[in-house]
């Protein structure tokens, strides 16, 4: 089932602050806490409370809300477990003085990361590693027909000294006297307690001692790695290309992030690109416009291509060529090229050619006293 849209949920702008974020998810949260509703109510309420609580756990911290924000509920989904959503999140001063009780609290947050003093959760083993974004260039050309590119990308991989644990070979870690080794400690908010990341230990419940020479206990060192991604033919400016596996690994054998590749279009010298069609102009003499002609117009894959112009032809005339455009993702279908034709007027005239335009003049009955012959000209071809 598809996730509705988390600013849609707490019914706040994108560009909404913090404040307004929290003041939202305390009104919905009175609204639809099930403590404040009818019996027959209650699982309603309840799944609509981890409803709003989930995007106000994800919009209230800064990093998860860029990510949302980039990449959508991708974004959340694929880097954090569902307990991660909640971890950290300030609902102690949501909650403060709004007079719920905690059991009810433990009953609907069960397993959301944070919990009541009755059951204090340790930290969870295995954690995804990070996604990390590349920016590339592509000419049109190379939008238009795909290319394989090789990217150099510098990601966290695990330490070689101490395979990823931080600490120095031979040493152990030792557990963390602030929280006990639970990696998470209780803070009390009314008749309920919000556990949150041990400071102490980040989370992790052990203290190392003898920190790895090789990161400096760290766990992970920077390393620069070429990736060849295959750009598929028709990606548009702004689009991210996921690369599955190809960000910073992951902390006690989770698994890698991903690499997301963002596109850049260079601007072409002749095309513009609106959706999957292009559009070009091409310069045409006003003889040309008005007898008719055959003409050639660049493209994208055919190099230059011979099209017809009608006698008659005004200024600002746009032509169309079926399947000159860019491809769909799917490959399935290509856009169109649209060619605009400019007529030029010449502006200076020798003058056996002024007196061939008199004579057209005087043919087409036109007086030329009151206009100069350029001004006919852009007249009768506009």
């Amino acid at each position: 089932m598809t996730k509705r849209d988390y600013y849609e949920i707490l019914g706040v702008d994108k560009s909404a602050s913090l404040e307004q974020i929290k003041s939202a998810y305390r009104k919905l949260a009175l609204k639809f806490h099930p403590d404040r509703v009818a019996a027959e109510e209650r699982k309603e309420a309840e799944e609509k409370f981890k409803e709003i609580s989930e995007a106000y756990a994800v919009l209230s911290d800064e990093d998860k809300r860029v990510k949302y924000d980039r990449f959508g509920h991708a974004g959340i989904n694929n880097q954090y477990s569902y307990e991660d959503l909640f971890r950290g999140a300030d609902f102690g001063s949501v909650f403060e003085d709004m007079g719920f009780g905690g059991g009810i609290f433990d009953d609907i947050f069960s397993g959301f990361g944070f919990s009541s003093s009755r059951s204090r959760r340790t930290r969870q083993g295995p954690r995804r590693g990070a996604d990390i974004e590349y920016e590339t260039e592509l000419t049109f050309e190379e939008a238009a027909t795909g290319i394989e590119k090789t990217v150099l990308v510098k990601r966290k991989e695990l330490c070689a000294v101490c395979n990823g644990e931080g600490a120095k070979p031979g040493t152990k870690k030792q557990t963390c006297s602030v929280c006990g080794g639970a990696g998470q400690v209780g803070q009390s908010a009314g008749f309920f307690t919000i556990t949150r990341t041990c400071e102490q230990c980040r989370g992790e419940g052990a203290i190392i001692a003898h920190p790895c020479t090789g990161c400096r206990g760290a766990g992970k060192v920077p390393i620069e790695r070429k990736i060849n991604v295959k750009i598929p033919a028709g990606v548009d400016m702004g689009a991210h290309l996921r690369v599955r596996g190809e960000g910073e690994a992951g902390g006690k054998g989770g698994p890698r992030g991903d690499l997301y590749i963002l596109i850049r279009l260079r601007s072409h010298d002749i095309f513009e690109r609106h959706n999957n069609d292009i559009y070009c102009r091409v310069k045409l003499g006003f003889v040309q416009a008005a007898l008719g002609t055959e003409i050639e117009v660049p493209t994208l894959y055919d190099g230059k291509i011979k099209m017809k112009i009608p006698a008659g032809t005004q200024s600002e005339k746009i032509f169309r060529i079926s399947d000159k455009g860019f491809p769909d993702l799917t490959g399935s279908k290509k856009g169109d090229q649209y060619i605009q034709v400019r007529i030029v007027v010449p502006t200076k005239l020798n003058s056996q050619q002024k007196k061939i335009l008199l004579e057209f003049s005087k043919i087409s009955g036109e007086d030329s006293k009151n206009e100069s012959i350029a001004e006919k000209i852009k007249k009768a071809f506009n």
